[in-house]
């Protein structure tokens, strides 16, 4: 199988959206993921995958600390800002939560204090503890053969 068969293979699996968040230096970064589940209930764990060459990589690793942001799918614009899908500068408004930020009006928002790292291939396995949680209703953003869809 070639890169280009595996990556359409992945995308036959549905996942919802999230961005992943962090501060380092006064300064908030965030990345748009779908490689996301929970781990552990107790302790209360979660996991996201960053590639070891994409920005936030380091940053999570600096900060020790990243935001997991469910979006709603009111919130695609916020992915695609997000993903780098929406080139010109947009004002995101953050929200402090446990320290870390967080992106406002999302389905559920996850303070993580990173619990353990992994390396698999070209990517890290960052394991975060759940300090704490909000959660509001609504429909998520998913995501299903590279494009976003809404579950009806």
């Amino acid at each position: 199988m070639d890169d280009r068969m595996f990556r359409t293979a992945m995308g036959k699996f549905a996942t919802g959206v999230t961005v992943i968040t962090t501060e380092v230096d006064g300064e908030v970064h965030g990345m748009t993921a779908n490689a996301f589940m929970s781990v552990s209930l107790d302790p209360k764990l979660v996991l996201i995958s960053v590639g070891d060459k994409a920005r936030m990589h380091d940053l999570i690793k600096r900060a020790d600390k990243f935001a997991v942001n469910i979006l709603s799918e009111e919130q695609k614009e916020m992915s695609m800002i997000f993903a780098g899908q929406i080139k010109e500068e947009r004002n995101v408004a953050f929200e402090d939560f446990e320290g870390t930020p967080i992106i406002k009006d999302s389905l559920v928002n996850l303070a993580c204090n990173v619990y353990d790292t992994h390396e698999a291939g070209d990517h890290t396995l960052f394991v975060g503890e759940v300090l704490n949680l909000n959660v509001q209703d609504g429909e998520p953003l998913a995501f299903f053969e590279g494009k976003y869809k809404q579950i009806s």
